[in-house]
């Protein structure tokens, strides 16, 4: 049973997840790193919903994690599960915030990153994940001396580059800021976080 901290942890970062998918990246089509950067892809090139797309591009993930740590699965899934859903609940709502709001391009990357970042920050730091790269990370930094938001950042990279050949160049630049400003609010959300932090069971 997971206590009433680690669902309001999973709560918020859920809510800060969508608000920067939907509100800050997806209206310039920019890109995340990791499994959000994925579905984002998908997404920008055949319309497909960013929640369900991470939602099934995360089973072989979980599938290999099965092997390794259940627990860590158990802990994930139900941050995934919500993430999910309220990205694809809240994307409706993207023109009404487009159309009260205005931000010029490098705003939107900034603060779109911070805001997913620091999502993805406060679920790691109350032992939850929304799944995919992060759910990786967390597992790898048991074994490899790098904090866990260095590790995403370094993922995504990968993503970033893959997106390059697809998408627009202005779209390239927007989302290397995006990856750097998350990077930075995941690293200073875990920081000081003990590298064989493990997924506790409640």
């Amino acid at each position: 049973m997971l206590s009433w901290r680690k669902w309001a942890a999973i709560i918020l970062g859920s809510l800060l997840i969508s608000a920067g998918i939907n509100f800050f990246l997806m209206p310039l089509m920019i890109l995340d790193g990791g499994l959000i950067g994925i579905a984002l892809i998908v997404n920008y090139l055949f319309h497909v919903q960013v929640g369900l797309t991470m939602l099934i591009c995360s089973i072989p993930i979980f599938a290999l994690a099965w092997f390794q740590s259940r627990s860590m699965i158990y802990q994930s899934i139900n941050g995934l599960l919500l993430s999910s859903y309220v990205i694809d609940l809240l994307s409706p709502y993207r023109f009404y915030f487009l159309y009260y709001i205005e931000w010029t391009p490098f705003t939107r990357a900034v603060i779109g990153g911070f805001c997913i970042g620091t999502g993805i920050g406060i679920m790691l730091r109350n032992g939850s994940t929304t799944g995919g790269t992060d759910l990786l990370a967390h597992y790898l930094s048991r074994y490899i001396p790098l904090n866990v938001g260095v590790i995403i950042f370094l993922t995504d990279f990968l993503i970033i580059g893959t997106g390059a050949f697809l998408l627009p160049e202005n779209t390239f630049l927007l989302s290397l800021i995006t990856v750097a400003a998350g990077g930075v609010a995941t690293s200073l959300c875990t920081w000081n976080l003990p590298h064989n932090h493990h997924f506790r069971q409640e």
